[in-house]
């Protein structure tokens, strides 16, 4: 079978193909943000996607392109909320002003919900496409609460408890956490890793200042300097592994997800 599994680069006769093998559905989600001098802004979408891209190819089931767009930008963003942020601000050649709630027509709870809304409209689609197991992969840390709240709700429906479609969210450092002490970070060893492991065009670990020097919106125990593609591999294999027998036992015991408050619980399959 073809080894693409990116749903919008694909005919529909392999689309069929691989749907009818595996009617599960990856939706990555991220966000535009300054991640260090060295890695690119996208580099939470492009995790997302290469994470998801990963499951559908170790498990099955098709990716849908990535979302970069809709989240909050007032709140658990770089820019806008970072000790540091008037110096990212400086690096970009921008105002600092620009992300003050005021320039926003919305305020923080409104883009909250206007982007929980928009999960939801994705997942209805993917539901009307065929699909009986959908899953936000979140690769903006944050976005996990969200991704979580639109999936419940999206459970919740009469439709979705009968014949609809189930959804999940997971973000990949919570899969793995109890494997590793030092689990997730911004633009630290984890995040690079990972973006070196994906996408190493992207990267200029040259560009970091020497050890003992601070690094503008970098955070994490696992320092920038000693990223590797063989550690990222590692760490999202790792998280890939997981991933796949939570969505798999979805598609195979969906009544197990049925009951009120039980369609996000996690580690079932290690029941089975």
């Amino acid at each position: 079978m073809n080894d693409e599994v990116r749903y919008h680069m694909l005919r529909p006769d392999q689309i069929v193909a691989r749907r009818k093998v595996c009617p599960v559905v990856y939706i990555p989600i991220g966000t535009l943000e300054w991640h260090g001098l060295h890695n690119a802004v996208g580099a939470d979408s492009l995790q997302a996607e290469g994470i998801a891209i990963r499951c559908a190819r170790q498990g099955g089931g098709l990716v849908f392109p990535p979302l970069y767009y809709g989240e909050s930008r007032v709140e658990c963003l770089m820019e806008a909320s970072a000790q540091d942020r008037h110096l990212i601000a400086e690096k970009m050649e921008l105002s600092p002003d620009n992300f003050l709630p005021e320039r926003m027509p919305f305020s923080a709870t409104e883009q909250v919900l206007n982007y929980e809304k928009l999960l939801l409209h994705i997942l209805a689609e993917a539901e009307s496409l065929g699909f009986q197991v959908g899953v936000l992969v979140a690769g903006h840390y944050p976005l996990i609460d969200h991704a979580r709240s639109a999936a419940l709700l999206f459970n919740k429906r009469k439709y979705s408890r009968s014949v609809g479609m189930l959804a999940w969210a997971f973000v990949d450092h919570i899969l793995i956490a109890d494997q590793y002490e030092v689990a997730g970070d911004h633009a630290g060893g984890w995040e690079t890793s990972h973006m070196m492991a994906l996408h190493p065009e992207t990267v200029r670990l040259d560009l970091l200042l020497p050890r003992g020097e601070p690094l503008i919106g970098v955070g994490g125990k696992l320092d920038a300097r000693d990223s590797s593609a063989e550690f990222g591999n590692e760490i999202i294999d790792a998280a890939v592994e997981i991933a796949v027998k939570e969505t798999l036992h979805r598609l195979k015991n969906r009544s197990e997800y049925h009951g009120h408050g039980r369609s996000l619980q996690e580690g079932l399959w290690k029941q089975s």
